[in-house]
């Protein structure tokens, strides 16, 4: 007869999530960005500037005197974080660096077998690459817009961009230049030898501590997780990997979800009983989450978790939309509790909640939301509130 498998339930697994993405430690503590950005492993970067851009929105909810200034610090001074790509463009502990080598040798063959980079670069990649990486050499720190569209012919690439806007992409990518700062969102480009000397200088991580790596800080930021959502994190090993490393290294588990599905099979690193044993409350707050907070990426882990049915609506037609173009999921203690669409007039300094729609069977509490969008608007440096 084979063994049950341990049974978590979501709750459980919701509350092990939460305690791993930092929404269970105290908001009111002293301000150590630094801290969280390694405890989330990274934080993903987004242009969208309804209220306040995604990666400062991502740590306001987790300190109460989060300032964006303090992530600049870190990442353009410091250097204590870096930037480059996860699923997404994405800010990263340096002390990482090393791992994002297999990245960059991943990527360093795209130019030949991938059409997408083929096109963009047009007939003469290799020329067009060497140009770029000399003129950032020679030149120093430069943006896209320093280069001038000058190849007669050449396709303008996606979203307009031109072939050396592709370049320093590309380069990017694959570990020869480092994006140092940002000039109105706007990536500023160098050398990575001359931005990181000493970790562009280190050896990768060995492929077997990068696997092992890959997984298990996953999975230590996931609390319970299938192979192929421990692959998806970092985007750095295959699923099959995962999988093997799953079976070698962490407990296999059921995991119940809300509504009445069936429990998944998954796995948890060894001591997670201990881990929710040691969880502490949840804040007694509620705090707006932004569409690529971590917590929130992974639509079906929310729903199976949280019961939240969530669907960023940004690049939804206007007449399709069943709630808003940017709307927040409310979290109140471990509970979403409702989705709130805000925009922030930054000429009148007013953060205004324009709609609130609250989850089926949750009680309004307007005095408590309204509490939490002051708390952001302190964070945004908004003067007014308005909540309906």
């Amino acid at each position: 007869m084979t063994p049950s498998l341990p049974r978590i339930p979501a709750q459980a697994a919701r509350r092990l999530f939460l305690q791993a993405q930092g929404l269970l430690d105290d908001p009111a503590r002293r301000p150590d960005v630094q801290a969280v950005v390694e405890k989330l492993g990274f934080v993903q970067l987004d242009t969208i500037n309804i209220v306040e851009r995604a990666h400062h929105l991502t740590l306001a909810s987790r300190l109460d005197a989060y300032r964006p200034g303090m992530l600049d610090e870190l990442f353009e001074k410091r250097r204590t974080l870096f930037e480059n790509w996860t699923h997404d463009a994405s800010v990263i502990p340096t002390a990482l660096y090393p791992h994002w080598h297999h990245r960059f040798r991943r990527y360093q063959g795209r130019v030949r077998s991938n059409a997408w980079w083929r096109e963009r670069l047009g007939r003469s990649p290799r020329k067009l690459l060497d140009g770029v990486l000399e003129r950032v050499r020679r030149e120093g720190p430069l943006l896209s817009r320093d280069f001038e569209h000058d190849a007669k012919g050449e396709p303008g690439g996606w979203w307009g961009w031109k072939p050396q806007k592709a370049a320093l992409e590309h380069l990017w990518r694959a570990g020869a230049l480092a994006v140092t700062r940002r000039v109105n969102f706007q990536k500023v480009y160098d050398l990575s030898e001359r931005a990181y000397p000493d970790l562009h200088a280190q050896p990768p991580s060995t492929p077997p501590d990068h696997l092992d790596w890959a997984c298990r800080s996953a999975l230590e930021r996931l609390g319970v997780a299938s192979p192929a959502e421990i692959a998806a994190f970092w985007r750095a090993v295959p699923v099959a990997e995962a999988a093997a490393w799953c079976r070698r290294e962490a407990e296999c588990v059921e995991v119940e979800a809300l509504g009445g599905s069936a429990p998944r099979k998954a796995f948890a690193l060894a001591g997670w009983e201990d881990r929710l044993k040691a969880c502490p409350d949840a804040p007694d707050r509620m705090r707006l989450l932004n569409p690529f907070d971590p917590v929130v990426r992974d639509r079906k882990r929310l729903s199976r978790l949280f019961g939240f049915d969530y669907t960023i609506e940004v690049f939804v037609p206007a007449p399709k939309r069943k709630y808003g173009y940017y709307v927040m999921p409310v979290l109140d203690g471990e509970r979403l509790v409702a989705r709130v669409e805000p925009k922030f007039d930054r000429d009148r300094g007013r953060l205004e909640v324009r709609r609130v729609w609250w989850e089926p069977g949750v009680r309004p509490r307007r005095a408590r939301l309204e509490r939490g969008v002051e708390r952001l608007g302190e964070v945004i440096g908004a003067d007014r509130i308005c909540v309906p």
